[in-house]
């Protein structure tokens, strides 16, 4: 009995060593599947698609100068539909930098809703005639609270001027026109409906500045356009200050209100709060609405730096005709679609042409009647 039991218990004992054995081999084989340094279990298994994979920041693209965007896009013709380089002749001393960047034809003008701007008028004027290739005279010295605005309008756009503007519609914010003597209080005020009128009739286009971009001088922004259907109306720097969403919210429905995109706003200025990416799938929206400016640099270290965001934002559209859309047809159809004045008429009868050079009287555009008098003098 007793050696009987013995045996029992040393096959227990077998037993329990096997079992504590079998133990020990099992912890050592889970531990090496352990990570020592973190105790986090190693998956071991082969890379597929649902693997979760650690998330690698992209690798923001280097920035292009403006030598290098000139270089992708100089080839695209670009209007700058904005600017103010009329005064003290400083359109002479650009010359050289439209030239370098590539910078086509200029909508010119200088000083805004104030006596000075009669004389910086004239400076346009002048350009114009030195350079009808490259200029786009438009006006602003009109007195736009007195009835004698009217016929300042009148004339110049009978003289062969191609639109007004920049003009002081509102303005309550800007440190430069808030309070010049020309202003109006908002967009129906003074003698604008009937310079509206005379746009019509005129086929000629106004930049109106207009600050802040809500509110009351708002409203009846809107409520001119829709009144005055045939009258094209150009909101001045529409993107400042201004979100995407607003600017698609005043165009929609609206097809003679363009926006002039100062491009050197969003892009560089520190008070934007957008980028210009934000605002491509509004022109891609209304491509047929947007024009490009500079507004000669203001509020930037230069106009270069206005002009290298104008290459940007044609960067950003990544469609080349689209690119030209913006940046020249659609103000350049606004040129042409004007019709000859009786002044110009006047001044192509008075070269006393051969009846072989006349043209069609009846079919002249603005542009090509003045390319006719002052290619005669």
């Amino acid at each position: 009995m007793e050696n009987s039991k013995g045996i029992r218990i040393a096959k227990l004992v077998i037993s329990l060593i096997a079992i504590i054995g079998l133990l020990v081999y099992s912890k050592e084989f889970f531990l090496d599947e352990v990570d020592e340094n973190s105790g986090s279990e190693q998956v071991n298994q082969p890379v597929s698609e649902s693997t979760v994979l650690p998330v690698l920041s992209p690798v923001p693209a280097a920035k292009k100068t403006l030598e290098e965007l000139v270089a992708a896009y100089g080839d695209i013709p670009i209007i700058d539909a904005h600017n103010h380089n009329a005064g003290s002749s400083k359109y002479n001393a650009m010359l050289e930098v439209w030239d370098k960047h590539s910078i086509d034809r200029v909508v010119l003008f200088g000083a805004v809703s104030e006596p000075v701007a009669v004389e910086t008028d004239q400076l346009a004027w002048r350009a114009y005639l030195e350079h009808p290739d490259r200029f786009i005279p438009f006006f602003s010295g009109v007195n736009l609270l007195e009835e004698s605005g009217i016929e300042t309008v009148r004339a110049n756009l009978e003289k062969g001027y191609f639109g007004i503007g920049e003009i002081a519609a509102a303005s309550i914010h800007s440190p430069l026109l808030a309070n010049v003597p020309w202003k109006t209080k908002h967009p129906m005020d003074g003698v604008l409906p009937q310079i509206y009128e005379l746009c019509a009739e005129y086929k000629a286009p106004l930049l109106l500045h207009i600050d802040p971009l809500n509110g009351v001088v708002i409203d009846k922004l809107l409520e001119a356009v829709e009144k005055y259907p045939d009258t094209t109306f150009i909101l001045a720097h529409a993107n400042a200050y201004n979100s995407p969403g607003h600017v698609e919210l005043l165009l929609e429905g609206r097809p003679n209100l363009y926006a002039d995109f100062f491009a050197g706003f969003t892009a560089f200025n520190k008070d934007s709060e957008y980028t210009l990416e934000d605002y491509v799938p509004v022109i891609k929206k209304y491509p047929d609405r947007f024009l490009l400016s500079t507004d000669s640099g203001f509020g930037l270290e230069s106009e270069e730096v206005a002009i290298e965001a104008v290459y940007q934002l044609i960067d950003a559209l990544d469609d080349r005709e689209l690119a030209k859309q913006v940046a020249y047809d659609n103000l350049d159809a606004l040129i042409q679609q004007q019709p000859v004045t009786a002044t110009q008429l006047a001044a192509i009868d008075a070269l006393n042409l051969k009846e072989v050079d006349r043209p069609d009287m009846k079919s002249l555009s603005k542009v090509e009647a003045a390319k006719i008098i002052y290619a005669k003098q």
